[in-house]
């Protein structure tokens, strides 16, 4: 994966091909330490083998034998930062180490865990600190409450507020179960084969809000949509039956309603296919005219919806790209927050034919696309469902997620900086990650 670099340098991109240096060295069978006694043999330049660039900075051929030249590529789109838009990130990292402690304390029994059970977990929840837990549940009085039972007996849950939004939410997921299943159907309906290995969709789940146990639950609960098979590299999940009413894309959507309304006002009609001829770029980011021709091109090839068959495109092709772009902005289309990490994108490469430089790819498109470096790794957002920082539409999953943050942060701002404080001790990879819900 490319590292993280300065939101103010430009991303590039170098590729670079094998050469003899990486050759196995060749052991002479003689002793090669042997020196005539008349004439002295020179040591042989070690720079001879270089690759050195001309004046004008081209790595051209060279005509001493043995090597394969290499070109430099540059990106010519720098990654601007936006602060309202890594806000949206910001946010979810300062909740992550509540939801991580309620997702363990809700897998038991009674929803009742002692503090010597959760420092079990201390790994998990990515604590390095050798810290009291009671100290730290009672940083959040508003979710977690301290329950005493003797001495050396100390036991925690959630209030009866957590509980009942907790509750809500369980409520809710049950009621929107028909909609999660769409959005697996329409998943794999995008995908070349129309199948796609369960454990693939679970880096996805929490960002379609599918509940935990959905293996063994939605997964097998509606064969006439899709089954489970088995497969070599595990169970996937493979499409039963294909709904022409479900190929058809969010994009596609809005720029119909976009076109009606327009032709409403105007009192036109106007038959001519479907383009996304308006290019809208963040504030501040300033283009070459020769990029923004590029972009503005890019825009006006004809859609390919991320629904069709996409075997023949060629990789490295305009239309190839074009695809790729439609198929990310479904997916994220049908996400709850309009987001996931880049990482999630990158498992679905084999399915989706993605580019080795997907990354790349969606820095490529500002006018999609913001690919934020907040956070523990790289997340992908989709431009036009934000306005500065908020999410312009919102299901009640999300909402529910809202009323947590509400409840979380109740101590207003001391209670804003105790949890500060608390995600300081937290090291940077974890094994666990909670989305707020």
């Amino acid at each position: 994966m490319l590292s993280n670099c300065s939101c103010s340098c430009s991303c590039s991109l170098l590729y670079s091909y094998a050469s003899h240096f990486l050759d196995k060295p060749r052991i002479p069978l003689r002793p090669h330490l042997r020196v005539s006694p008349l004439v002295a043999q020179k040591t042989p330049f070690l720079g001879w083998s270089l690759i050195l660039p001309g004046k004008d900075g081209v790595f051209r051929d060279n005509p001493r034998k043995g090597y394969i030249p290499f070109y430099p590529v540059r990106a010519a789109i720098k990654r601007r930062k936006e602060l309202p838009l890594d806000n949206v990130i910001q946010r979810d990292k300062k909740l992550k180490l509540v939801l991580k402690i309620r997702k363990i304390l809700v897998s038991q029994p009674d929803r009742t865990m002692s503090l010597r059970e959760l420092g079990k977990y201390r790994r998990d929840l990515g604590l390095t600190k050798k810290r009291r837990f009671i100290a730290l549940l009672k940083k959040f009085p508003a979710v977690f409450e301290i329950v005493e039972e003797g001495v050396y007996s100390l036991k925690f849950r959630l209030t009866e507020e957590a509980e009942r939004l907790y509750l809500e939410e369980l409520r809710v997921r049950n009621e929107m179960e028909d909609m999660l299943v769409l959005k697996l159907r329409k998943l794999l309906m995008m995908s070349l084969e129309k199948r796609i290995l369960i454990e693939k969709i679970a880096h996805l789940k929490t960002d379609f809000g599918l509940p935990l146990e959905f293996r063994d639950t939605i997964c097998h609960r509606y064969p006439q949509y899709f089954r489970v098979v088995a497969t070599a590299r595990g169970p996937a999940l493979e499409l039963t039956h294909w709904d022409p009413e479900l190929a058809v894309s969010a994009a596609e959507l809005s720029e119909e309603e976009t076109r009606a309304r327009e032709l409403e006002e105007k009192d036109l009609i106007i038959d001519r296919p479907v383009k996304f001829n308006r290019v809208k770029l963040p504030k501040g980011l300033n283009l070459a005219r020769g990029e923004m021709r590029r972009i503005c091109k890019f825009r006006d090839m004809p859609y390919i919806s991320p629904y069709s068959d996409f075997s023949a495109l060629r990789p490295g092709a305009p239309e190839k790209e074009k695809h790729a772009c439609g198929v990310v902005h479904e997916i994220l289309s049908l996400t709850v927050e309009k987001r996931t990490l880049v990482d999630h994108l990158t498992h679905f490469r084999e399915e989706f034919r993605f580019s080795q430089q997907l990354r790349g790819m969606l820095i490529r498109h500002p006018d999609l696309f913001y690919v934020s470096l907040k956070g523990e790794r790289d997340s992908v957002i989709l431009r036009e469902a934000y306005r500065n920082s908020h999410l312009i539409e919102k299901d009640r999953l999300l909402l529910i997620k809202e009323s947590s943050v509400h409840l979380l942060l109740f101590l207003g701002s001391r209670g804003g900086m105790l949890l500060e404080e608390v995600m300081m001790e937290q090291r940077e990879p974890t094994i666990m990650r909670v989305k707020v819900v």
